[in-house]
């Protein structure tokens, strides 16, 4: 951390690459280059403009990219889509369900019964308009149709755990296992044949365990999903001996969260940008 910021009202009016730059620079006290993990995340923000990667800002395209690239995994059934409150609140509901905005992260709100409208709106404010590029230049979520979707609940009682794969070139080299991600959120990594990682991180290390028993099966999922990537991180569930899907991440931490320096170079030795050349398509990808 270089401990140093500008004002955010000078930085999201910079122009892309600077912004990106100056981003950079006060999460990891040093310009970007083209050599690391986090190096190549925020050379992707930059660069990359393939449809491949556009559609990865939009839930609901992720999840139709899931299920026609790998039948396999399970997607979690969409309940409802839109963005009239009132119109969900009358929608057909289980007991359980997920609301989440459909252009952006790390919004995420578990509701039981009928929905009261009002409620809703407070706990949804801004979620429509969250300026996630102005703010940090992920241009996959300017790709996305600005809606909330309401999904099935998995499982029940507490939230399972997220079992996230790092596939480089069709190829897992990587998993983190969150816990605790509503609570008191930990993270422990393993290598693909579950050696124990350990790293510094901001993340508290959760506890040693055993695989899950679908590991063979998840990891051969999130090699399918990943196949035609250059790098993206699966991330998947286990529930009841079910492999399900969550998301494709194509910009972990949007390549500003502390990251163990040795393991970014590391991961970042794995990763084979492609050509600028191959990047540039920028067509709108959803209607």
């Amino acid at each position: 951390m270089s401990g140093w910021q500008l004002p955010r009202s000078v930085l999201v009016r910079l122009p892309l690459r600077l912004k990106r730059a100056v981003l950079f620079f006060e999460a990891h006290g040093r310009p970007p280059g083209r050599t690391t993990f986090t190096d190549k995340v925020n050379w992707r923000v930059v660069n990359d403009r393939r449809p491949l990667i556009g559609q990865l800002g939009d839930k609901l395209a992720m999840k139709a990219y899931a299920a026609a690239t790998c039948p396999a995994v399970r997607v979690p059934t969409v309940l409802w889509s839109g963005t009239d409150l009132a119109a969900f609140c009358r929608a057909d509901l289980p007991e359980h369900w997920v609301l989440k905005p459909n252009h952006g992260s790390g919004r995420v709100h578990v509701g039981t019964g009928r929905p009261d409208a009002a409620e809703l709106r407070r706990i949804t404010a801004g979620w429509l308009d969250e300026p996630l590029y102005r703010k940090q230049g992920e241009w996959v979520y300017t790709q996305a149709r600005r809606m909330l979707i309401a999904e099935e609940f998995l499982g029940s009682g507490d939230p399972p755990p997220d079992y996230k794969f790092l596939v480089f070139s069709g190829r897992v080299e990587l998993v983190h296992v969150d816990t605790g991600r509503w609570g008191e959120h930990r993270r422990r990594l393993y290598t693909r044949d579950w050696t124990p990682v350990d790293v510094t991180e901001a993340v508290a290390p959760g506890p040693v365990t055993p695989p899950p028993a679908s590991l063979p099966r998840m990891l051969d999922i999130a090699e399918t999903l990943g196949a035609a990537f250059d790098f993206i991180r699966v991330d998947l569930y286990e529930v009841d001996g079910e492999v399900w899907f969550s998301e494709l991440t194509p910009y972990p931490g949007a390549g500003l969260a502390g990251f163990d320096p040795a393991l970014d170079r590391r991961l970042g030795a794995l990763w084979q940008l492609p050509p600028r050349s191959a990047v540039r398509a920028r067509r709108q990808l959803v209607p």
